[in-house]
């Protein structure tokens, strides 16, 4: 603690940034939780001949946020993979990710790097229908490049390593980048592909559409079942909790530690005031007794006997010897609270 009983500025930045940290897990925290309720109170509906009849007696024909499970089929086209024979989608990915090492020049090592230099994503509209087609609905998936968790699998993946000559790798050491390779990766949404959609539920004239909710709430079209995918919400959620309770301990421990030390500083500022205040009582009263001439040089601590220690750092005589092995440990200067670190006898001639 400063002069005053306030705070280091290394304690304050301490504090400062327990704070701001807190606050920030807290906001995503409450941003997770609001998430997972409203999967919670998502509205389950069966993707069957009751389905358009569900829409048409909803307001605005039009669920909010719903669940709805099924299988991917395409509308028209599909997209087939360039790389895998027979392999039909509807959503396709292709990247191109540069994997290099880079010289830290603080820490002296050399770190991986990864960059994507290209990627392509084609789309083709497709619906959910029936994993058993029995009532021939469909619900048409709309703008799935949006949702929170797309299910793309990866059906070809390929390192390309960096071919380098002698020159090259000298060079690479000068310049601190030392190329490894380039990796291809094709992602799709196959045909045939259960998903669990979590949306806003509409009719649109004659078309069942599933799009992003218009409440803030996240879009999902994944591969895991319902149930699975709240699990792993709620499962975040805890992690954002554990994250936010232990950094909020961590500022309440912070904050009482400055308040305890300025408690104790108070503390130590209202006794000295009060030595103070009695010794100075102390010596009027004597200064007015008979014989107070005599008594000017009086323990501060008993009033009676004669001051017969010099306290060193400070060099207050003020206390007796006998008064002097009974202050308590660590000894202080009962004048200025200043740690005594030898004492030396006064000897009167």
């Amino acid at each position: 603690m400063e002069g005053g009983g306030r705070p280091s500025a290394a304690q304050a930045v301490l504090l400062a940034a327990s704070t701001a940290i807190t606050a920030l897990l807290y906001s995503v925290y409450r941003q997770k939780a609001r998430v997972a309720r409203g999967l919670e109170g998502a509205r389950k509906v069966r993707l069957d001949g009751d389905l358009r009849a569900v829409l048409l007696e909803a307001p605005g024909r039009c669920v909010p946020y719903a669940v709805i499970e099924g299988v991917v089929q395409s509308v028209k086209d599909t997209l087939s993979s360039q790389f895998v024979e027979n392999c039909k989608g509807v959503v396709q990915r292709l990247t191109l990710q540069e994997h290099k090492m880079v010289w830290n020049r603080t820490t002296h090592l050399w770190n991986d790097y990864e960059k994507i230099i290209h990627q392509r994503t084609n789309t083709t509209p497709f619906d959910l229908v029936p994993a058993q087609d029995s009532a021939g609905v469909t619900v048409r998936v709309m703008k799935p490049l949006d949702a929170a968790e797309l299910s793309l699998e990866t059906v070809y993946e390929k390192f390309h390593p960096s071919v380098q000559s002698f020159t090259d790798v000298i060079g690479h050491y000068i310049s601190g980048e030392r190329p490894k390779g380039i990796q291809e990766t094709e992602q799709m949404l196959k045909v045939g592909t259960a998903l669990t959609g979590v949306g806003e539920l509409v009719l649109d004239n004659a078309t069942i559409k599933l799009q992003p909710p218009k409440q803030g709430m996240p879009y999902y079209l994944s591969s895991l079942d319902f149930e699975s995918l709240l699990q792993k919400q709620e499962s975040s959620l805890r992690f954002w909790k554990i994250l936010t309770v232990v950094f909020g301990f961590a500022t309440c421990a912070v904050l009482f530690f400055l308040l305890r030390k300025q408690y104790r500083h108070h503390r130590e500022r209202q006794h000295l005031r009060q030595m103070q205040e009695e010794f100075r009582q102390a010596q009027e009263r004597l200064m007015n007794a008979e014989g107070g001439e005599i008594l000017k040089n009086a323990c501060v601590v008993c009033l009676s006997s004669t001051k017969s220690c010099v306290f060193l750092e400070c060099g207050h005589v003020c206390s007796c010897h006998e008064c002097y092995q009974a202050l308590p440990e660590p000894k202080k200067c009962p004048i200025c609270r200043q740690g005594i670190t030898r004492m030396v006898p006064l000897y009167n001639s």
